[in-house]
């Protein structure tokens, strides 16, 4: 019997019998929190992800927060985000970082239970009204006339949808490194996406960037006696300012820390620290022609803020040593993450170094590190809602934008599940500026700046960093999402953070009404050495702490936080003039070539966004802002003649 070849003419195609308004795909960081809002503002919305058992799974270190990451942790539960409350709900240790330091620096960072953290937001997930969860591998996007009608799976299923937000995380064209051995993955023991092919076709401008991950180790191989503690903040410092509802629900098997009772008491599990050596460093050195890095296998780009092991022990030669912190995964669990070995070395040359380690000596690795190499689409082509400007109602979020973390990913997916779900209501779009929120300056810096390495964020990326703290995110942002987007936060939330702005008031109130040390409160907090500690009890105990710690602040920083709101007052008649999306750069006479060509690239929407383009300087902007003066009074002139 000779072989049998099998010839398909017709591939027939399926639709699915649901048609929804909004479609995500991928179910990381990114995709469940753009999932959840667009169904809390009332879409029908569908996630859709390559494996259901992997939703929100932490791919590198089980942590969340950190400095700056934590602000944006608290703004996206400001905004009715989940990440905040999953966190509190799962975490096994809490730390205020630089809690001694200026209030701008300081940010909340927990380490999670890897496990309880991905199974909670599955289960949020699956009980949320308006979103169905499907698996699947999407290969191409349905699209008509330039709009999105919806995506295509690779089994041949077409979901119908006029609104599609793709947040494919590091799998698009995913390639792994351990060694010189390399395989296709978006994660060790995930299969990639082959979706940046499509993007390509349609148009899209597709880079490469790297990343990478350390080794796990056996908790029972470890010797933690010779290794230094570090254990979490007490009292405990949380994530969401409604973590007081966690455990509510009797459903809430996942939970970890029902804070709702009054009576619980969370038993925070340590971290660890040791220290490579120079033995460490010379194993790494004798097998540099093994990494794919520095052999050339690895050509892409990766993050400088979070360098390989490899990278650290050449880049900083004269260090004897490097900080490790050895990291618990979860509490039924021995699997440690050991944060500071981001490493793509064969797995003989990571036991080998592992093993030169303090603590280290007999490590069992359970996991290799690796490197991943992967697809990303240049952020400039997109609009500030995260809307794409070649496709519309295709909305990018997350690594697909060239952006690295989990926070980062989890507030693009949270402002493009809100300005999708505005956009199939037919409502304004939702956009935060610099000014509000360090989500807003993450996503003007990707849309205006565009980005050379995997981008994360920092306090110094934000201009206004006194007024933009960890600790008064709600106060910033709760009540302005409410009357802007119907639906988006909910009355508890709302109320709460109502009870806490009038808490607020009355204190200030009472600074402006007592006295202590013979002065005036406010007056009396403005030396540096006064604390609301210092003062009587029967005054302390009108207020909460976290209120009293919200008033010390603004008012020892009254002068600074002044002159602040005052620069923002200044620019924002520049900062908020519409820019024509029609206009012609190339027009402006006396406006650079240069300058001309990025402008016409990005398509700014103000003069103050012009402003932050690279290529674009002041003298520029002064062009630009004549040129539409002089445009306004020719139209008027030519109005008043007809």
């Amino acid at each position: 019997m000779g072989n049998l070849v099998f010839h398909v003419e017709h591939f027939l195609m399926y639709d699915y019998p649901k048609r929804y308004d909004v479609v995500i795909v991928g179910a990381g960081h990114a995709g469940t929190e753009a999932a959840l809002s667009a169904a809390r503002l009332g879409c029908s919305t569908a996630l859709l992800t390559q494996n259901l058992d992997t939703i929100g799974q932490m791919s590198c270190n089980p942590a969340i927060g950190g400095l700056a990451k934590g602000h944006m942790v608290r703004e996206i539960d400001a905004l009715g985000g989940q990440m905040g409350l999953n966190t509190d709900a799962t975490a096994i240790q809490f730390r205020m970082l630089n809690a001694t330091k200026g209030p701008s620096v300081r940010a909340p960072r927990a380490q999670a239970d890897k496990k309880a953290y991905q199974l909670r937001m599955k289960w949020i997930l699956e009980s949320t009204p308006n979103l169905d969860l499907h698996q699947g591998n999407v290969s191409r996007l349905l699209v008509n006339n330039d709009q999105t009608t919806g995506i295509e799976t690779n089994l041949g299923m077409r979901m119908l949808a006029p609104k599609v937000i793709i947040t494919t995380g590091t799998f698009m064209r995913g390639l792994l490194h351990v060694g010189l051995q390399n395989q296709a993955g978006g994660r060790m023991g995930d299969s990639p996406s082959s979706l940046s092919d499509h993007l390509k076709e349609l148009g899209f401008s597709v880079e490469r960037f790297k990343t990478g991950t350390p080794c796990r180790l056996h908790g029972k191989s470890i010797n933690l006696k010779v290794c230094d503690i570090q254990s979490g903040d007490e009292p405990t410092p949380k994530f969401s300012y409604m973590a007081h509802t966690i455990g509510e629900d009797s459903n809430e098997i996942f939970t970890l820390n029902p804070w709702s009772s009054d009576t619980f008491h969370v038993e925070q599990v340590p971290c660890w620290i040791t220290y490579t050596n120079e033995q460490t460093h010379d194993i790494i050195r004798d097998n540099l022609n093994k990494s794919p890095m520095y052999s050339g296998k690895i050509e892409s780009v990766g993050p400088r803020y979070c360098p390989s092991i490899e990278d650290k022990v050449v880049r900083f030669a004269n260090k004897d040593r490097h900080q490790l912190f050895l990291e618990p995964e979860g509490r039924q669990t021995h699997e440690f993450y050991v944060n500071g070995v981001s490493t793509s070395l064969p797995y003989e040359v990571q036991l080998a170094f592992m093993r030169s380690v303090k603590g280290l000596e007999n490590a069992m690795i359970l996991r290799p590190g690796y490197a991943v190499e992967y697809d990303y689409c240049p952020p400039t082509q997109l609009h500030p809602t995260l809307e794409t400007k070649l496709i519309g109602g295709l909305y990018f979020a997350g690594q697909i934008n060239g952006t690295s973390g989990y926070e980062e990913a989890a507030g693009q997916g949270l402002l493009a599940g809100i300005n999708a779900a505005l956009a199939v209501r037919e409502e304004p779009a939702f956009i935060l500026g610099r000014d509000q929120a360090y989500l807003g300056v993450m996503i003007d810096d990707l849309v205006s700046k565009g980005v050379t390495e995997p981008y994360r964020m920092f306090t110094s990326r934000a201009e206004h960093r006194l007024l933009l703290r960890q600790d008064n995110a709600d106060l910033r942002l709760t009540d302005d999402a409410a009357s802007k987007v119907s639906g988006l936060i909910d009355a508890n939330r709302l109320q709460t953070v109502q009870k806490k702005r009038n808490q607020l008031n009355k204190l200030m109130t009472v600074a402006d009404k007592a006295r202590h040390d013979g002065v005036p409160l406010r007056k009396w907090f403005r030396r540096p050495e006064n604390k609301y500690a210092h003062l009587p009890q029967d005054l302390r105990k009108q207020f909460p702490e976290q209120i009293w710690d919200l008033a010390q602040i603004d008012l020892k920083y009254d002068g600074y936080l002044t002159r602040q709101r005052d620069m923002i007052a200044r620019t924002q008649k520049m900062e908020h003039l519409p820019l024509p999306a029609d206009l012609d750069y190339t027009q402006v006479n006396g406006l650079k070539r240069e300058a001309q060509l990025r402008l016409h690239e990005i398509q700014p929407r103000t003069l103050g966004q012009a402003g932050r383009i690279s290529g674009v300087n002041p003298a520029d902007l002064s062009i630009i802002a004549i040129w539409m003066e002089r445009s306004r009074h020719k139209a008027e002139r030519t109005e008043q003649s007809s």
